[in-house]
């Protein structure tokens, strides 16, 4: 069963008089418990392509649905309440409240979605190799320390869709290991995750990879 559906999408952006076509007609399924690798060259959409079908970003063309509503071409408002019930979103920057510690963050997301849980809150420190920086604010935090602190809260409310770009850029082995771990125990659990990444160690985990090139999918 298809808990995303992404259908022909396209997204221009202009600069001027110049237009540059992000996304061309992209369509893309995910199942439930399916664990997606999108990979590519940098500046071949996948970026856009996430913000697309989480919402953050409307496409020009073409319709996002997920758990069978339509989330395209709706106002801020429902968009903005079908991302929470459906999304773990890492981005490649702000993923993290500046006023508040790394547990703080976390503990944040878990309320809003209404499932507190301090256990799986250390759990998931421990996962993304934070145990000892859990208490730093953000602007303490390296680099990479603020990208592994965001996946987590990403993975906070144990989404059924985790939407990630680069969730290991930043990250030694080890810490992509756990990580590669967890996204195989969710699959395990019939939970869904899309990642965006470069890591081919990471996408040779996924069930599927998804490949694209100056906007479009070119292999699946």
């Amino acid at each position: 069963m298809s808990v995303l559906v992404a259908h022909e999408l396209y997204r221009f952006y202009h600069i001027g008089d110049d237009e540059t076509a992000a996304l061309r007609g992209v369509s893309l399924h995910l199942s439930a418990g399916e664990f997606v690798a999108l990979t590519g060259p940098s500046g071949s959409g996948k970026s856009t392509l996430l913000a697309c079908i989480t919402g953050l970003d409307e496409p020009d063309g073409g319709r996002v649905e997920v758990g069978g509503l339509r989330l395209s071409r709706r106002s801020e408002a429902v968009r903005a309440r079908l991302r929470a019930a459906n999304f773990g979103i890492l981005l490649q920057s702000g993923n993290l409240f500046a006023h508040l510690t790394v547990e703080e963050n976390i503990r944040t997301q878990m309320l809003l979605a209404r499932k507190p849980d301090a256990t799986r809150l250390h759990q998931l420190v421990e996962i993304v190799g934070l145990s000892r920086r859990a208490h730093a604010f953000p602007t303490e935090l390296s680099g990479g320390e603020t990208a592994r602190a965001g996946l987590a809260v990403a993975l906070a409310a144990d989404p059924p869709i985790l939407v990630a770009d680069e969730p290991t850029a930043e990250v030694d082995r080890d810490t992509e290991a756990r990580l590669i771990d967890h996204f195989q125990a969710r699959r395990r659990t019939g939970l869904t995750t899309l990642l965006a990444t470069h890591s081919k160690a990471l996408a040779q985990q996924a069930d599927r990879i998804v490949r694209l090139l100056d906007g479009r999918i070119v292999d699946a």
